[in-house]
């Protein structure tokens, strides 16, 4: 009778065991939220998600010292100061145009208040890219943004403070402008906030994202799937949507708020930063003079 083979099954491998990296001698399961670190309960602070270590606390703190958060010291969030900064620009609206313009604002006021025009833009008026993002096309218009925003805006502000909350919305809404503006028609007049506030959702998948190992973070990140494919089938039914500006807003988002979440020492996260919020503009910039080349050229009876 044969002999019969035996399979030697290998042995399962030994778990890892992790030490706190401020207290070596101290085994833990627990890693910072934002930089992935393992800590100690000694070392573990707790975070809107999770818990950060003591240095990336005391990073949030400078972050929020300088710049922009500055001037929203003083128990006013960025969030709430850019849903004032959304609605002003609305309610002057309204007093120019009249009742009519509560849910449908001339094309002419809103010109005249900064809409992004592709042929004003190329005449050399490029703080339209700005002005747009506050300007919107009637009262449904501005509560759905506004409604959106103070959704995900809050936790964004959350996660990153209030200097990275609004770099994110300004830089991702105007490169949001520079998308409708490079590769959108000429005849468009376009307005609102929704290019800047996709920026801010970008940066909530970016968050969300690095941490998706997470139950609460991949949960999350299935509700930005599902309001991603929402937008996409409601930008089908209607043209009048600027679906250029959300995908160039969602794209810098992410990209901002993957920076904003970066890792590593003090001083390497601020280079990387710095350098990639830089290129993000420098981009925009390149676009813009490009399409404003082109649109000179193709239109040259619309410039002196």
């Amino acid at each position: 009778m044969g002999a019969m083979a035996e399979d030697h099954l290998p042995f399962p491998p030994a778990p890892t065991i992790e030490v706190c990296y401020r207290h070596p001698g101290v085994q833990t399961r627990v890693h910072c939220t934002r930089c992935d670190r393992p800590i100690c309960p000694d070392c573990m602070i707790p975070a809107p998600v999770g818990h950060q270590c003591p240095e990336c606390v005391e990073q949030a703190r400078r972050d929020f010292r300088s710049g922009p958060g500055r001037a929203l010291r003083g128990g006013v969030s960025a969030t709430n100061a850019l849903l004032v900064a959304i609605a002003i620009p609305f309610v002057i609206e309204v007093i120019l145009g009249g009742p009519q313009a509560l849910f449908n604002p001339s094309a002419e006021i809103l010109f005249d208040m900064g809409a992004m025009q592709p042929i004003a833009v190329a005449d050399g008026q490029f703080w339209r890219l700005f002005t747009a993002m506050f300007l919107h096309a009637g009262l449904l218009h501005v509560a759905l943004n506004a409604y959106f925003f103070w959704l995900f805006g809050r936790m964004v502000e959350a996660s990153f403070g209030r200097t990275w909350m609004v770099l994110i919305y300004v830089v991702a809404g105007f490169l949001a402008s520079v998308a409708s503006y490079a590769f959108g028609p000429v005849t468009t007049l376009a307005v609102g906030a929704s290019g800047a506030i996709s920026g801010v959702f970008g940066a909530f998948i970016a968050y969300n994202y690095r941490r998706r190992q997470h139950a609460m973070n991949a949960a999350n990140l299935r509700l930005a799937l599902t309001v991603i494919v929402l937008n996409a089938v409601i930008a089908i039914g209607y043209s009048s949507i600027d679906w250029r500006a959300h995908v160039g807003g969602l794209v810098a988002g992410f990209a901002l708020g993957y920076l904003a979440d970066s890792s590593g020492p003090a001083r390497q996260r601020a280079v990387v930063r710095f350098a990639g919020v830089a290129t993000l503009v420098v981009i925009g910039i390149a676009l813009v003079l490009w399409r404003t080349a082109e649109i000179r050229s193709a239109f040259p009876q619309f410039f002196g």
